[in-house]
């Protein structure tokens, strides 16, 4: 007697155009890579820049068309797009708009697949309102709808593996930062501030550095490769460490994103950017300092004060991040008053990191959404 084959798995495809660089793949890497550890699913991540995965992901092989890593089938988006089979479940993130080929055979299915426009995270009252539209194709029988991740309810919520936050605690109680900093080959005085420097190329580094320089608590700050890196060696020269008054900065080696969480965690402060570092800066519970992608005519400032609203971010820490971000301010000024305050951002930083822990994470929220439309 024959046995009855056991039904195929859902089958989700992710599309990704990179556009800034780390970010765009950083989310979607990590985005399936926990779809395909923690639910039942097949998985499919089309990329059309891979060899900006291969950095996070040592595994990665981008002069491969197709390979498999830790659940995920990662091909290359490539025009004509060759694929076997439409998924049940299509996420295009940022809204990079699937290949045409790929829409016409969606609309063929006897039942389309759920289509969903994973957008950017935002704080902003407005988000809510937007979260689950439905946009129907202007020419196919297909409806997209808008996901947007966030803070507020309502909203996706954050990305979250179900065993970060207890892989965190336990790094911590497991004396993880001193480990950290050994592999690194360095150490740090008694009562140095560890910094970690994450940003765009249009931060005022230069600031930061003079605000450093005049002030005389010490500090450890890693510098990882790309801009950050860039932006230090072209005010200081040469290849570091470097002194600036008593602070100490020393470039570090690109960690894949698997190790990028315990340089969050191991440190005092984080300066993160874009939407990935700061996700998981949040989740570190740790004082931060967001880097926001600029926007002409200064558009992310909203983003910005939508967040402090929601942080319940106090004046020093408000005021050092429009400074950061080049909205008002002088940073030189604020940095001593944000630096005496971090204490009582330690403590909000671990309430926020609670508050957020105790709801839904992205992915469950997005399964739960998709389950009902296919």
């Amino acid at each position: 007697m024959a046995l009855d084959t056991p039904p195929l798995r859902p089958l989700w495809d992710i599309f990704c155009r990179v556009v800034d660089n780390l970010g765009d793949i950083g989310v979607c890497w990590r985005l399936a890579r926990q779809l395909a550890a923690e639910y039942p699913v097949r998985v499919r991540l089309w990329v059309d820049a891979p060899e900006v995965l291969a950095p996070l992901l040592p595994a990665f092989d981008p002069a491969l068309e197709r390979q498999e890593i830790e659940g995920v089938r990662i091909a290359r988006w490539q025009s004509p797009l060759v694929f076997e089979q439409v998924a049940d479940v299509v996420i295009e993130a940022f809204a990079c708009d699937p290949p045409a080929g790929y829409l016409a055979a969606m609309a063929d299915r006897p039942r389309p697949p759920c289509w969903v426009n994973l957008e950017y995270l935002s704080a902003e009252p407005w988000v809510a309102g937007c979260h689950g539209l439905a946009s129907p194709h202007r020419r196919l029988p297909l409806v997209k709808f808008f996901f947007f991740p966030g803070l507020v309810p309502g909203t996706g919520g954050l990305l979250r593996e179900q065993d970060l936050l207890t892989r965190r605690d336990a790094f911590l109680a497991q004396e993880g930062p001193r480990r950290f900093l050994m592999e690194l080959g360095l150490d740090r005085a008694p009562d140095t501030l560890q910094v970690s420097l994450f940003c765009y190329d249009t931060a005022p580094v230069a600031d930061l550095l003079a605000a450093w320089r005049e002030h005389p608590a010490p500090l450890l700050c890693l510098v990882p490769p790309g801009k950050p890196l860039a932006a230090v060696q072209k005010l200081l020269g040469g290849g570091g460490p470097w002194q600036v008054g008593p602070a100490r900065l020393v470039p570090i080696p690109f960690l894949p994103q698997s190790r990028f969480d315990e340089l969050l965690w191991s440190c005092d402060l984080n300066f993160v950017r874009g939407e990935d570092s700061f996700v998981r800066a949040l989740w570190a519970a740790r004082p931060l300092v967001w880097n926001l992608y600029p926007q002409e005519e200064a558009a992310h400032g909203a983003k910005l004060e939508a967040f402090l609203d929601w942080y319940e971010a106090p004046a020093p820490m408000a005021a050092f991040w429009r400074a950061w971000n080049g909205l008002e301010g002088n940073l030189q000024a604020t940095w001593p008053g944000f630096h005496a305050a971090l204490p009582a951002l330690q403590d909000k930083a671990c309430d926020r990191s609670a508050r957020l822990g105790s709801e839904n994470d992205l992915l469950t929220t997005l399964v739960k959404f998709c389950e009902s439309r296919v």
